[in-house]
């Protein structure tokens, strides 16, 4: 069977790097056709200047990545430097990447993309706000019936929000992108947080990480040991949520998740719920299913996959 064909799309934050990782490490199942970039986590410069050092760690370093959309659609974009550091990539030693940045806008790469390829044979990848599909899905509507799948990390249900009381961060930044793409008709799988907080980097899951001695080891469990402790503060967990990589695990080993298809709703109209994903769990709407949204997962055996996929590169 050949390799499933993605894009990623992401703001990369140590978590998204960890996603680009295991991405990465599974070619024999991930044909990564590129990296788009969007504001989010950091400002574009950024998030596009660690994708190419994620690569180039990785020893990767000829995967095409663009720079996309530098502020939400129609909203000031909001940061999170109080989670990721200042550079997105806080932990590692990091370094300026010698791969440039592809030609081109990352929403002309998403729409030439599936465009080119057969109808139904790409997965966008979502690990950031949904600016870049959003843009894409507006200016050529035709590209919508032709994606595989939309597998995203965003939103929440039972865990409500952690950028807000009510709202996860990726669709907080861009609440309209979030409400395209969740009205589009696309095949969607969600991974909220929900499952993410259930998927945990412990001390020992890093240290067996660490224990890899390659670069690839040390480098990701430099991001962990850094990225932890906010979590760890904010909700005295063991270890911080690896919220991304829970994208290309499910892509990878779908077994490792459980979750139902329901309706999902995004709030862009309330001050005080803005950006909430208000999800039918309990089917009490009217309303049709529109996306499988994500509640449960294997974190042991989500890690001996990490593990074992890290040891490869």
């Amino acid at each position: 069977m050949s390799p499933r064909k993605i894009i990623i799309d992401t703001d990369p934050g140590q978590d998204d790097a960890v996603a680009i990782l295991l991405a990465l490490a599974s070619p024999e199942d991930l044909d990564l056709l590129g990296i788009t970039c969007v504001a989010g986590n950091v400002p574009l410069p950024l998030t596009s200047k660690n994708a190419r050092i994620v690569c180039e760690a990785a020893g990767h370093p000829h995967v095409p990545i663009y720079a996309g959309s530098k502020a939400p659609l129609c909203r000031p974009l909001i940061t999170a430097e109080h989670v990721h550091g200042q550079t997105g990539l806080d932990g590692p030693d990091l370094w300026e990447p010698d791969m440039p940045l592809a030609e081109g806008h990352g929403v002309d790469f998403i729409i030439d993309t599936l465009r080119r390829e057969p109808a139904g044979t790409v997965t966008l990848c979502t690990l950031g706000p949904l600016t870049n599909i959003a843009a894409a899905f507006n200016t050529a509507p035709d590209i919508i019936e032709r994606v595989q799948e939309v597998v995203m990390m965003g939103g929440a249900y039972f865990e409500v929000g952690n950028i807000t009381p009510a709202a996860e961060f990726n669709i907080y930044v861009d609440p309209e992108a979030a409400e395209i793409l969740f009205r589009s008709g696309a095949p969607i799988t969600v991974m909220p947080l929900d499952v993410t907080h259930k998927v945990l980097a412990t001390k020992p899951r890093t240290a067996a990480i660490r224990a890899l001695n390659s670069r690839v080891g040390t480098f990701t469990a430099d991001m962990l040991d850094f990225f932890e402790r906010f979590d760890v503060e904010k909700y005295g967990s063991e270890g911080g949520p690896l919220h991304d990589p829970c994208v290309i695990a499910w892509l990878l080993q779908p077994g490792l998740f459980s979750g139902r298809h329901v309706n999902v709703e995004i709030e862009t109209g309330s001050d005080l719920t803005l950006g909430m994903t208000v999800a039918d769990w309990w089917g009490v709407t009217d309303r049709k299913p529109n996306a499988l949204f994500i509640g449960d997962a294997d974190a042991d055996g989500f890690f001996k996959l990490l593990t074992e996929r890290l040891a490869r590169l």
